[in-house]
């Protein structure tokens, strides 16, 4: 029978529809209805995998991404990991399940995690002012909670613009002390504002109350535990650091063209944006968090996930389906299909759909990429084919 059911899956794989339906029909008649079970699961399966690889080669082409990592988590189980196109553009380098790309503001989600992480140990209170585990800070920083901090609330002023340049062009130093020098922008929990100095500060904290850089926390904590060995060689660096077989960054934001991006992220700031990874190892890390292996408290990631709330009730964040921001992830909250949503420099994002127990995982080398906007549609592909229409998004 093994021999047989292995013909079989090979005949799925190479398309021999004819010789299939043969022997098929063989199968059905002598094994009956449990057969005939696991192979409509088999082959719903190669089907959706094969229209998940036309719908993201398309959108590479519509958006001229050059370079793409997929991966997609259902039930636990990592159930689609595929590369497409070329990391290397000027080298002709082509994608493979090994290649880096960066992740830029999806390491926050690493953050919302250590914090929680710490939490568990009864280190960290998110209610907590931040004056109380940093009381050198400017007066009026002081009764800015750490939640605040981690959800973007909390009206402080930003070391960086929203090119991500710093405050000051002579550097990180001239940059934090203007920093720290400027007026609040507004009262806490009046309104959401991405800022980066909310990051540096819980850098710092991580620092302090594990007693060790944040960077050496982070991957003790998670990229060890999860044996992350590619995240780790990409470490925090960004694009400053050098780490074999990178996808390059590119961008058609500055002439429209295909061009190089840079981008400079002095070490305070990689809480905000530093990491690299594969979609493989993500995927991964989603199952280990999921399942209990990062956070062992199942209340950690209710509150890891859960939006926060301004003083006039309702959830904020960048706008449109990301309308809520939780401990370190953006959200989709709505009530289908919700998700904890990581993104990162226009380039690559990662989704949870933590009531559909589907993951999805979509890394590219362009800033403009934007998969964000069109996770929902791969999801929606492993939710059931009903909802593939419904979840479309702007292209």
């Amino acid at each position: 029978m093994t021999r047989v059911f292995t013909t079989l899956t090979t005949q799925i794989i190479l398309g021999a529809p004819r010789q299939f339906s043969v022997l098929f029909t063989q199968l059905s008649a002598r094994f009956g209805q449990i057969i005939c079970v696991g192979l409509c699961s088999l082959l719903a399966q190669a089907a959706a995998a094969d229209e998940v690889d036309d719908f993201l080669k398309a959108k590479m082409a519509e958006r001229d991404i050059p370079g793409l990592q997929v991966a997609v988590v259902k039930n636990q189980e990592v159930v689609k990991q595929a590369s497409y196109g070329i990391a290397n553009v000027s080298d002709n380098i082509a994608v493979d399940d090994k290649t880096l790309f960066a992740l830029n503001s999806m390491t926050k989600a690493f953050v919302g995690v250590a914090v929680m992480q710490l939490v568990e140990q009864g280190k960290l209170d998110l209610a907590k002012p931040v004056g109380h585990y940093l009381p050198d800070l400017p007066e009026a920083w002081q009764t800015v909670t750490i939640r605040q901090l981690m959800t973007h609330n909390s009206g402080l002023p930003d070391v960086m613009d929203s090119n991500a340049n710093l405050r000051s062009s002579k550097g990180w130093d001239e940059s934090w002390a203007l920093t720290l020098q400027a007026p609040l922008e507004f009262t806490a929990d009046t309104q959401f504002r991405y800022t980066q100095t909310n990051y540096v500060l819980i850098g710092k904290i991580i620092d302090k109350l594990s007693g060790k850089p944040f960077t050496d926390f982070i991957r003790e904590q998670q990229f060890n535990k999860v044996d992350m060995k590619r995240t780790s060689e990409g470490g925090f660096s960004h694009y400053q650091g050098i780490a074999s077989h990178s996808a390059r960054g590119y961008t058609t934001f500055i002439t429209g063209a295909l061009t190089h991006i840079w981008e400079d992220f002095p070490p305070p700031i990689r809480t905000a944006s530093g990491m690299s990874s594969t979609a493989s190892e993500l995927a991964d890390w989603i199952i280990a968090l999921q399942n209990g292996e990062l956070l062992y408290k199942p209340e950690s990631l209710k509150v890891l996930w859960s939006p926060s709330i301004l003083q006039d009730g309702k959830t904020a964040g960048w706008g449109g389906k990301l309308n809520g921001y939780a401990i370190g992830w953006p959200m989709f909250v709505r009530d289908e299909h919700p998700a904890a949503v990581a993104i990162g420099g226009g380039r690559s994002a990662m989704a949870v759909y933590y009531q559909d127990d589907v993951a999805v995982v979509i890394l590219t080398n362009l800033q403009g990429g934007f998969p964000e906007r069109y996770i929902d549609e791969v999801a929606a592909f492993y939710f059931g084919q009903q909802d593939n229409e419904k979840n479309k998004t702007d292209k």
